[in-house]
């Protein structure tokens, strides 16, 4: 008929979003019936490597549900036993376990490329009987001390902690200083209350809430469980553009092609754990609204304080400004907590490495593909390079390279990974609180501790007597976040029809031609939507911004609660104890004799440090020239032996350069043929970038007139090994 090509466009797109709704359905059918398959698991996870159990935290002293695995190299990818291991520790935040090694392209998989043996710390959906956070950072040291024990050649041991298992880790690291290697924490909170204004409404949880007394509740109401749904549940409130209507539309748009790739992120998306209520109330009050990490006044059982500058190993952050669930400044505001000025950080012997990602999401840090095949490769091959790197501040640089970068094949991969130091004004000028800000937190903390304790006091005994045995397990069942996966499962009978009606679909599937009007129509509708939801939510996290400050910002409040707000800032930082202050100061009397005092060795690392700090970064090149004149005996002894001599003379160029440059004659051999090899090594690492600087050309000038000898020249096809 002639009017059929005005109706042939609207004909083929509703048959096209006539299959398209089956076809989505059908893939919610999968997600429920994964999600009750999952369920009956005895150890959930979304792990895609083969993995062997090493230890069972169930077995320990103080049983925890947490396992250690050694990851199995997939076919083609060779491992070297004799490198450092990495250990992936995943977050217990309300999922399961695995996020950190969904796929190949993963943190996981980064160290495997690279040569790592690779460990992963896991967990199972129920905790043990009486189990504590506290059990569990003693735990995660046994497991690191194993794998300490099965690798004694390649160092201690690398720590990746993924959001929540990062805080956990840095206690771990604080309490048992001497276990881990080099932490990363990917996408970790540490400050709690840190954010700016307009920005990071998570952190007004807490006050808006009354404090933790609802999490006393949900545990008493829960038979002494904690459902991780409400954790899930919290995270996706704060986006609710993308939980209510992005993410589901997005399969139903590209049902063709998007809903594997749903399937596989929502088997640990849709699989809530449970937590002991009192772990997930040592949480809210130390963590979430307490913010008593960087203050140190968390203590363990046996009254040691907790403080996080006993940690001996270099720390690396990552995070991003597209996080909000734990943005740069709740990542690295501890930083400034902890320490006074940058002379503090460096005395401490501390080594930070910084990276900011410009947009990637919070859950993008841990499984996005990109992410792992840029920087978790990068910080996984630079790792070793980190370790050694003298106390101080520094920012990590990953840039692309192309063949016509200096010395380009000292370069590992497309990418060059970079190190620019930096000062803690560079942290503050992230953005953070002001200490009007923090007197607000600090009355949350006050209100918090006031409503738990009339909670257990008056409203906690009658929960626990009057509830029936039965109903943590029935109200878990029928949390929203839990019910709408089962619901859509193969329990529910019409979802028979559904699975019926999406293989016939699939073998006669049409979707709509391009271009069409009333797809177009679609899209932008759908635009629409997005927009005016996200425009909710801006602005009902804007008003709940306007209501916390007014409330904690009363002055009639705060008194009430009797805080001061002359001592506010104060409070917040980890008191100056007399022993830390002493073993400094014995420090630095004891460098005053080392002027003198070394070799071959601090010659050469004394002149890299002068001439390279003209230059000012530091970057991957000069750590290969490293090793390649360290050779076969570049193991994990001879690095942390660097790393010492390192650490002393670094803090001997910086109490005064002059004289420690001085001093560098004194320190080389008689026998010309070593100060030679010795001085050839120096202007190897340090051109090792590139091209050196007026100033750098300069130094290294007055270095060579200090060795009074010629660098003796490698022969050709190999670097000299050293002395």
């Amino acid at each position: 008929m002639p009017g059929d090509q005005n109706y042939g466009p609207a004909l083929e797109y509703m048959r096209d979003a006539w299959q398209r709704s089956i076809l989505f359905l059908d893939v919610l059918r999968r997600r429920g019936n994964i999600y009750l398959e999952q369920q009956q698991k005895l150890v959930p996870n979304v792990l895609g490597f083969g993995a062997e159990l090493v230890l069972d935290g169930r077995t320990l002293e103080r049983p925890v549900n947490y396992l250690l695995v050694r990851i199995e190299p997939p076919e083609g990818v060779d491992v070297d036993a004799s490198k450092r291991a990495f250990v992936v520790v995943d977050p217990r935040a309300g999922h399961g376990p695995g996020i950190g090694g969904m796929k190949e392209n993963s943190e996981i998989g980064a160290a495997l490329g690279n040569g790592h043996p690779t460990y992963f710390i896991g967990f199972l959906p129920e905790p043990m009987a009486g189990q504590t956070i506290e059990d569990v950072w003693n735990a995660e040291a046994a497991f690191v001390a194993e794998v300490s024990r099965l690798h004694p050649d390649g160092g201690k041991p690398a720590i990746i902690g993924n959001c929540q298992a990062g805080w956990q880790t840095m206690i771990m690291a604080a309490t048992h200083p001497d276990l881990p290697g080099p932490l990363l924490l990917a996408g970790s909170p540490l400050s709690y209350w840190a954010g700016v204004h307009g920005k990071n409404p998570m952190r007004y949880s807490g006050g808006m809430l009354g404090g933790t007394w609802l999490t006393s509740l949900s545990g008493d109401l829960g038979g002494g469980k904690f459902d991780g749904a409400n954790l899930v549940a919290n995270f996706e409130s704060l986006d609710p553009a993308n939980t209510s209507f992005e993410k589901p539309y997005n399969v139903y748009a590209n049902i063709d092609t998007e809903a594997d790739r749903f399937l596989d992120f929502e088997t640990w998306w849709g699989s809530p754990i449970l937590m002991n209520s009192g772990e997930m109330q040592w949480i809210a009050d130390n963590l979430f609204v307490g913010n008593r990490l960087t203050s140190g006044d968390i203590h363990t059982s046996d009254g040691i304080e907790v403080d996080l500058r006993n940690i001996q190993s270099p720390i690396v952050v990552f995070c991003s400004w597209g996080d909000n669930i734990t943005p740069p400044q709740q990542a690295l505001g501890w930083i400034t907590d902890i320490y006074r000025d940058d002379e503090d950080l460096i005395a401490g012997g501390q080594t930070i490495v910084y990276s900011l990602h410009d947009s990637i999401g919070h859950l993008g840090i841990f499984v996005s593909g990109k992410i792992a095949t840029r920087e978790h490769e990068e910080f996984a091959s630079a790792m070793d390079m980190i370790d050694i790197m003298p106390p101080g501040l520094y920012e990590a640089i990953i840039e692309d390279v192309d063949e016509g970068a200096s010395n380009r094949g000292l370069i590992e991969g497309n990418y060059l990974f970079r190190l620019e130091p930096r000062t803690l004004d560079d942290i503050r000028g992230l953005g953070g609180n002001s200490t009007e800000d923090d007197l607000r937190f600090a009355t949350v903390d006050r209100v918090s501790n006031i409503n738990r304790r009339l909670y257990e006091q008056y409203l906690g005994p009658f929960i626990r007597t009057t509830t029936p045995p039965d109903f943590g397990a029935w109200a878990r069942k029928m949390h929203p976040n839990r019910l709408r996966f089962g619901i859509f499962s193969d329990e529910n009978p019409a979802m028979r029809l559904v699975a019926e009606g999406a293989e016939r679909i699939r073998n006669q599937r049409e979707p709509a031609g391009q271009p069409n009007m009333f797809a177009a129509a679609e899209k932008t509708v759908a635009s629409s939507i997005s927009s005016t939801l996200s425009a909710l939510g801006t602005a009902r996290d804007t008003l709940t911004e306007q209501i916390f400050h007014i409330t904690y910002g009363s002055s009639l409040l705060q008194a009430l609660v009797g805080l001061d707000p002359e001592g506010a800032e104060e409070d917040r930082k980890p008191g100056r104890e007399a022993l830390r202050e002493q073993a400094r100061a014995r420090r630095r009397a004891d460098l005053e004799t080392r002027w003198s005092q070394g070799g071959v060795v601090e010659a050469a690392l004394r002149s890299i440090m002068y001439v390279r700090q003209a230059e000012g970064s530091a970057d991957e090149r000069g750590f290969a020239v490293v090793k390649q004149l360290y050779g076969a005996n570049f193991s994990g002894e001879s690095m942390a032996q660097l790393k010492e001599v390192l650490r002393d003379q670094s803090l001997l160029m910086r109490l005064d350069p002059e004289r420690a440059v001085a001093a560098i004659p004194e320190l080389l051999p008689a026998d010309l043929e070593s100060r030679s090899r010795t001085l050839q090594a120096v202007k190897e690492i340090v051109t090792a970038p590139g091209q050196l600087s007026g100033e750098g050309k300069r130094r290294l000038k007055r270095i060579e007139r200090l060795f009074n000898v010629k660098a003796r020249q490698p022969k050709k096809g190999r670097a000299d090994a050293r002395d």
